[in-house]
Protein backbone atom coordinates (compact mmCIF):
# COMPACT_ATOMS: atom_id res chain seq x y z
CA UNK A 1 0.00 0.00 0.00
CA UNK A 2 1.38 3.07 -0.76
CA UNK A 3 1.65 6.40 1.15
CA UNK A 4 -0.92 8.00 -0.64
CA UNK A 5 -3.37 4.94 0.53
CA UNK A 6 -2.02 5.07 4.05
CA UNK A 7 -3.21 9.06 4.30
CA UNK A 8 -6.22 8.57 2.12
CA UNK A 9 -6.82 5.39 4.98
CA UNK A 10 -5.93 7.50 7.59
CA UNK A 11 -8.58 10.25 6.78
CA UNK A 12 -10.74 8.20 6.26
CA UNK A 13 -10.79 6.80 9.75
CA UNK A 14 -10.50 9.90 11.38
CA UNK A 15 -13.56 10.88 9.13
CA UNK A 16 -15.96 7.61 10.29
CA UNK A 17 -14.66 8.38 14.02
CA UNK A 18 -15.88 11.63 13.68
CA UNK A 19 -18.88 11.18 11.85
CA UNK A 20 -19.69 7.35 11.42
CA UNK A 21 -21.18 7.01 14.65
CA UNK A 22 -23.66 10.10 14.36
CA UNK A 23 -25.01 8.88 11.09
CA UNK A 24 -25.23 5.55 12.70
CA UNK A 25 -27.06 6.66 15.02
CA UNK A 26 -28.93 9.85 12.81
CA UNK A 27 -30.12 6.91 10.55
CA UNK A 28 -31.75 4.55 12.83
CA UNK A 29 -33.56 7.78 14.27
CA UNK A 30 -34.48 8.60 10.89
CA UNK A 31 -35.85 5.30 10.54
CA UNK A 32 -37.35 5.08 14.19
CA UNK A 33 -39.34 8.53 12.74
CA UNK A 34 -39.95 7.49 9.55
CA UNK A 35 -41.76 4.35 10.93
CA UNK A 36 -42.88 5.91 14.00
CA UNK A 37 -45.04 8.79 12.55
CA UNK A 38 -46.52 6.47 10.15
CA UNK A 39 -47.66 4.35 13.38
CA UNK A 40 -48.87 7.42 15.18
CA UNK A 41 -50.56 8.69 12.06
CA UNK A 42 -52.37 5.15 11.73
CA UNK A 43 -53.27 5.55 15.54
CA UNK A 44 -54.38 9.03 15.21
CA UNK A 45 -56.68 8.15 11.80
CA UNK A 46 -58.09 4.95 14.16
CA UNK A 47 -58.38 7.50 16.85
CA UNK A 48 -60.73 10.31 14.65
CA UNK A 49 -63.07 7.34 13.19
CA UNK A 50 -63.62 5.97 16.27
CA UNK A 51 -64.52 9.43 18.10
CA UNK A 52 -66.60 10.18 15.02
CA UNK A 53 -68.54 7.15 15.01
CA UNK A 54 -69.37 7.68 18.89
CA UNK A 55 -70.06 11.19 17.95
CA UNK A 56 -72.22 9.70 14.88
CA UNK A 57 -73.93 7.99 17.62
CA UNK A 58 -74.86 10.68 20.14
CA UNK A 59 -76.31 12.91 17.24
CA UNK A 60 -78.56 10.49 16.78
CA UNK A 61 -79.94 9.75 20.21
CA UNK A 62 -82.42 12.64 19.01
CA UNK A 63 -83.64 10.75 16.30
CA UNK A 64 -87.35 10.00 18.28
CA UNK A 65 -90.50 10.74 17.66
CA UNK A 66 -90.56 13.39 20.21
CA UNK A 67 -86.66 15.26 19.40
CA UNK A 68 -86.14 14.65 22.79
CA UNK A 69 -82.77 12.62 23.29
CA UNK A 70 -82.96 9.88 26.27
CA UNK A 71 -80.48 11.68 28.53
CA UNK A 72 -78.98 8.64 30.24
CA UNK A 73 -77.75 7.45 26.74
CA UNK A 74 -76.61 10.33 26.42
CA UNK A 75 -74.60 10.45 29.50
CA UNK A 76 -73.28 7.17 28.54
CA UNK A 77 -71.85 7.84 25.10
CA UNK A 78 -70.57 11.37 26.26
CA UNK A 79 -68.72 9.64 28.89
CA UNK A 80 -67.23 6.95 26.65
CA UNK A 81 -66.23 9.97 24.12
CA UNK A 82 -64.53 11.97 27.29
CA UNK A 83 -62.61 8.87 28.06
CA UNK A 84 -61.82 6.95 25.16
CA UNK A 85 -60.70 10.42 23.22
CA UNK A 86 -60.12 13.09 25.98
CA UNK A 87 -58.85 15.73 24.71
CA UNK A 88 -60.00 15.65 20.91
CA UNK A 89 -62.39 17.76 19.00
CA UNK A 90 -65.13 15.17 18.93
CA UNK A 91 -65.27 14.87 23.00
CA UNK A 92 -65.84 18.16 22.94
CA UNK A 93 -68.21 18.16 20.43
CA UNK A 94 -69.62 15.96 22.66
CA UNK A 95 -69.41 17.97 25.31
CA UNK A 96 -71.25 20.58 23.93
CA UNK A 97 -73.93 18.26 23.06
CA UNK A 98 -74.59 17.18 26.77
CA UNK A 99 -74.51 20.75 27.41
CA UNK A 100 -77.47 21.70 25.15
CA UNK A 101 -79.00 18.66 26.64
CA UNK A 102 -78.83 19.45 30.27
CA UNK A 103 -80.00 23.25 29.19
CA UNK A 104 -83.09 22.25 27.93
CA UNK A 105 -83.85 19.96 31.03
CA UNK A 106 -83.44 22.85 33.44
CA UNK A 107 -80.12 21.74 34.47
CA UNK A 108 -77.96 24.84 34.31
CA UNK A 109 -75.33 24.02 36.48
CA UNK A 110 -74.75 20.52 34.64
CA UNK A 111 -74.45 22.62 31.95
CA UNK A 112 -71.79 24.83 33.15
CA UNK A 113 -69.47 22.16 34.01
CA UNK A 114 -69.64 21.03 30.37
CA UNK A 115 -68.85 24.49 28.95
CA UNK A 116 -66.00 25.70 31.62
CA UNK A 117 -64.25 22.68 30.80
CA UNK A 118 -64.35 23.03 27.28
CA UNK A 119 -63.99 27.14 27.31
CA UNK A 120 -60.84 26.48 29.71
CA UNK A 121 -58.63 23.25 27.80
CA UNK A 122 -60.16 23.52 24.23
CA UNK A 123 -59.07 21.79 21.24
CA UNK A 124 -59.07 24.75 19.23
CA UNK A 125 -59.85 28.17 19.29
CA UNK A 126 -63.40 27.54 17.35
CA UNK A 127 -63.95 25.43 20.20
CA UNK A 128 -62.90 27.59 22.94
CA UNK A 129 -65.02 30.44 21.54
CA UNK A 130 -68.36 28.64 21.25
CA UNK A 131 -67.94 27.28 24.47
CA UNK A 132 -67.25 30.22 26.37
CA UNK A 133 -70.36 32.51 24.20
CA UNK A 134 -72.72 29.37 25.45
CA UNK A 135 -71.39 29.16 29.03
CA UNK A 136 -72.18 33.11 29.19
CA UNK A 137 -75.51 32.26 28.40
CA UNK A 138 -76.09 29.90 30.94
CA UNK A 139 -74.30 32.02 33.77
CA UNK A 140 -76.98 34.74 32.65
CA UNK A 141 -79.79 32.57 32.74
CA UNK A 142 -78.55 31.57 36.59
CA UNK A 143 -78.46 35.79 37.61
CA UNK A 144 -74.66 35.38 37.05
CA UNK A 145 -74.40 38.75 34.53
CA UNK A 146 -71.63 39.98 35.52
CA UNK A 147 -69.48 36.46 35.58
CA UNK A 148 -70.86 36.47 32.21
CA UNK A 149 -70.05 39.37 31.17
CA UNK A 150 -66.25 39.25 32.27
CA UNK A 151 -65.83 35.76 29.76
CA UNK A 152 -66.45 38.34 27.28
CA UNK A 153 -63.55 40.10 28.04
CA UNK A 154 -60.57 40.07 25.83
CA UNK A 155 -60.15 40.08 21.69
CA UNK A 156 -62.25 37.75 19.87
CA UNK A 157 -61.21 36.33 16.13
CA UNK A 158 -63.03 38.08 13.98
CA UNK A 159 -65.17 35.12 12.73
CA UNK A 160 -66.95 35.51 16.33
CA UNK A 161 -66.42 38.98 16.97
CA UNK A 162 -70.26 39.99 15.79
CA UNK A 163 -71.70 37.28 17.78
CA UNK A 164 -69.65 37.77 20.99
CA UNK A 165 -70.43 41.73 20.49
CA UNK A 166 -74.10 41.16 20.11
CA UNK A 167 -74.37 38.50 23.04
CA UNK A 168 -72.27 41.20 24.96
CA UNK A 169 -75.16 43.82 24.31
CA UNK A 170 -77.98 41.31 25.34
CA UNK A 171 -76.58 41.09 28.90
CA UNK A 172 -75.64 44.89 29.08
CA UNK A 173 -79.37 45.55 28.52
CA UNK A 174 -79.95 43.12 31.26
CA UNK A 175 -78.55 45.51 33.58
CA UNK A 176 -80.13 48.28 32.38
CA UNK A 177 -76.59 49.73 30.89
CA UNK A 178 -78.06 51.01 27.51
CA UNK A 179 -75.24 52.97 26.23
CA UNK A 180 -72.68 50.02 27.00
CA UNK A 181 -75.26 47.98 25.12
CA UNK A 182 -76.15 49.85 22.40
CA UNK A 183 -71.66 50.66 21.92
CA UNK A 184 -71.43 46.93 21.73
CA UNK A 185 -74.52 46.31 19.33
CA UNK A 186 -72.80 48.64 17.15
CA UNK A 187 -69.52 46.70 17.47
CA UNK A 188 -71.37 43.94 16.40
CA UNK A 189 -73.06 45.40 13.65
CA UNK A 190 -69.67 46.96 12.31
CA UNK A 191 -68.28 43.56 12.20
CA UNK A 192 -70.89 42.49 9.86
CA UNK A 193 -71.93 42.64 6.16
CA UNK A 194 -74.81 45.41 5.41
CA UNK A 195 -76.97 42.76 4.49
CA UNK A 196 -76.00 40.63 7.56
CA UNK A 197 -76.94 43.72 10.08
CA UNK A 198 -80.10 44.67 9.30
CA UNK A 199 -82.10 41.61 10.92
CA UNK A 200 -82.18 41.14 14.34
CA UNK A 201 -79.47 43.17 15.37
CA UNK A 202 -80.82 46.49 13.69
CA UNK A 203 -84.50 45.89 15.52
CA UNK A 204 -82.35 45.34 18.84
CA UNK A 205 -80.83 48.94 18.16
CA UNK A 206 -84.16 50.40 17.41
CA UNK A 207 -85.86 49.18 20.68
CA UNK A 208 -82.57 51.13 22.58
CA UNK A 209 -83.35 54.28 20.82
CA UNK A 210 -86.98 54.29 20.74
CA UNK A 211 -86.44 53.73 25.06
CA UNK A 212 -83.94 56.85 24.43
CA UNK A 213 -86.52 58.92 23.08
Amino acid sequence: MSSNDDDQLGELKDWWQRNGKPLVTGGLLALVVVFGWQAWHKYQSGQSQGASALYQQLLETTLTPDGQPDVARVADLANKLKGEYAGTAYAQFGGLFVAKVAVDNGKLDDAATELKAIADKPANPTLGEVARQRLAQVLAAQGKVDDALKLLEGDSDKAFLASREELKGDLLVQQGRTDDARAAYEKAKAALSDEAAVGGLQIKLDDLAKGDA
